[in-house]
């Protein structure tokens, strides 16, 4: 039997996963991310990690077939990341470091594309080559798969559906500098700001005017009791990401869609909503493109970092 390392590097910690090659998670452990001196300790630690996980499980290189990482950053075809928002990382060769730490084979690729590649390989998506995932968090990433392959693009930045516009009208900068992406509307802080708004439009009663933190978490529990102003809230939330969806199914052409994230935690629920307003603006091919809720949690991006090495 051969084994491979799916590695998943986050801003606070890094998880890691030891795997069969035919997908099963014989472990899973996570350490801390240190970030201080422009990350240079975070690749290193990852391979003493590895290490001792090699020599605790009596494992060899040869039974090794790599390492799969996933970055929060965009990543080239060769593992490189040009710049990392909460890694401290400027341009880095990835893969090329980690194969001279570990004397392994090593891929790397986008986090949020390791995740879809994660949901496809043993999620929500298994069985289909062709599919699209929304992760709904504090912001809105997404991973594209056609035929199997992760969609990377040139500069190792496609699938980077939170930054779609939605929205031409919108004053108000998203994170990345531009007015109107779909992750000022969809993420967890845009369901938060979209409730605020809501509010403060009129005086029309509502149960989250109790509440003391108006979260996405809120608005969607608000909306199960049968409040009003939250199905408004819900709806316009909808609206965008489904019509988002609709036009990026007309590129792609998922099977299935996966939607992750800690706003998927709503449920059910929630799908309705994109459902509808996706069937609203799908193009006639698409309609039978389905919704589902990502089933591997925290794990998708081991998961898929390990499918990315195999």
């Amino acid at each position: 039997m051969k084994y491979c390392f799916g590695v998943d590097i986050g801003g606070t910690t890094v998880k890691m996963g030891l795997f069969q090659t035919d997908g099963e998670l014989l472990d899973k452990w996570e350490i801390k991310t240190r970030t201080e001196n422009g990350g240079e300790a975070v690749l290193p630690d990852i391979a003493e990690a590895l290490k001792k996980k090699m020599e605790e499980k009596e494992l060899t290189i040869s039974q090794m077939t790599g390492i799969g990482i996933g970055i929060p950053a965009p990543v080239d075809e060769e593992g490189v990341v040009q710049n990392t928002a909460n890694l401290g990382w400027g341009y880095k060769e990835v893969s090329k470091e980690m194969e001279e730490l570990t004397s392994m084979k090593v891929a790397a690729g986008n986090d949020a594309n390791m995740a879809a590649l994660g949901e496809m390989w043993l999620g929500a998506g298994k069985g289909n080559k062709n599919m699209i995932m929304v992760t709904l968090g504090t912001g809105v990433g997404g991973g594209v798969i056609v035929n199997g392959q992760p969609l990377i693009g040139a500069h190792g930045a496609g699938g980077e559906i939170g930054h779609l516009c939605v929205n031409y009208e919108e004053t108000d900068s998203c994170g990345c500098g531009k007015q109107g992406c779909l992750e000022q509307y969809a993420s967890a802080t845009g369901i938060a700001r979209l409730a605020k708004k809501r509010l403060e439009k009129d005086d029309a009663p509502s149960a989250l005017r109790s509440v003391e933190k108006v979260d996405a978490k809120a608005v969607f529990d608000a909306l199960k009791e049968g409040d009003k102003l939250s199905e408004e809230i819900v709806e316009e939330f909808g609206s965008y990401l489904g019509h988002a969806m609709a036009n990026l199914a007309a590129v792609t052409d998922p099977a299935v869609i996966v939607i992750g994230g800690g706003v998927s935690k709503a449920g059910d629920i929630l799908l309705g909503y994109i459902e509808k307003y996706f069937m609203e603006k799908a193009f006639f091919a698409n309609k039978e493109t389905k919704f589902v809720l990502a089933e591997l949690g925290n794990d998708a991006g081991i998961c898929g970092a390990a499918k990315l090495i195999l």
